[in-house]
């Protein structure tokens, strides 16, 4: 596992004085790319929010990723903890400037997405998650699931049922996890693979304009 040396690399949509006050919508990348990868989703969704791409801190052949995965597609606890604390330590400040923060992750992003909600849920208005998954805390201590499901976190959750990626046993997590602790928004779109369509697009923007900025 290799750790950037480097401050996390960021681009953000807002100069400094046009974003304050604005609501602002994160984007995590997934495994294996970087933080130009989802800026451009932002065209379809509202102009309201400042739009802030991170990249995730560990090398991952040309990309990056947010915690390593092994050939079976799974994780570390201990390695997904260290990176919702680092991404938290980018955030909290911006925090202060924005009237709120909404995270949008797609597949391992959605994993990171999901696990900063669980770890501060007060900071956290909405998720949207894209063909992911939520990660088994097992003995990771960082998650206040009881706060979460004392206080739902909105979710969207779009995917193909079919994805052939996420493998089954984080998929039946997952499903666990959404019901006990979210107030979820869950749409399918078949033959999308592990990907994003315009579709789906289009219902979160409408999930975006409805949770966080209250339009009907």
């Amino acid at each position: 596992m290799t750790s950037s040396e480097t401050a996390p690399v960021a681009i953000i949509s807002r100069n400094d004085d046009s974003r304050l006050g604005t609501p602002l919508l994160v984007f995590l990348h997934g495994y294996g790319s970087n933080e130009q990868d989802l800026m451009g989703l932002s065209r379809y969704l509202p102009e309201e929010f400042t739009y802030l791409a991170v990249r995730a801190p560990l090398q991952a052949g040309p990309g990056f990723s947010w915690f390593p995965l092994t050939q079976e597609i799974d994780y570390s606890v201990e390695s997904v903890g260290q990176s919702v604390e680092a991404l938290w330590g980018l955030l909290e400040p911006l925090s202060k400037q924005h009237s709120s923060i909404t995270l949008l992750g797609f597949s391992q992003g959605m994993a990171m997405a999901t696990s900063l909600a669980r770890y501060q849920r007060d900071a956290i208005t909405a998720v949207v998650g894209l063909s992911g998954f939520a990660v088994e805390p097992r003995d990771l201590e960082i998650f206040d699931d009881e706060k979460v499901q004392q206080n739902p976190i909105p979710l969207f959750w779009g995917r193909d049922v079919a994805d052939p990626v996420i493998t089954r046993d984080k998929i039946e997590y997952t499903l666990k996890w959404v019901s006990q602790h979210t107030e979820l928004t869950s749409e399918t779109y078949p033959q999308i693979g592990h990907s994003v369509s315009m579709e789906e697009l289009e219902d979160v923007d409408a999930f975006l304009k409805k949770v966080v900025l209250g339009r009907d």
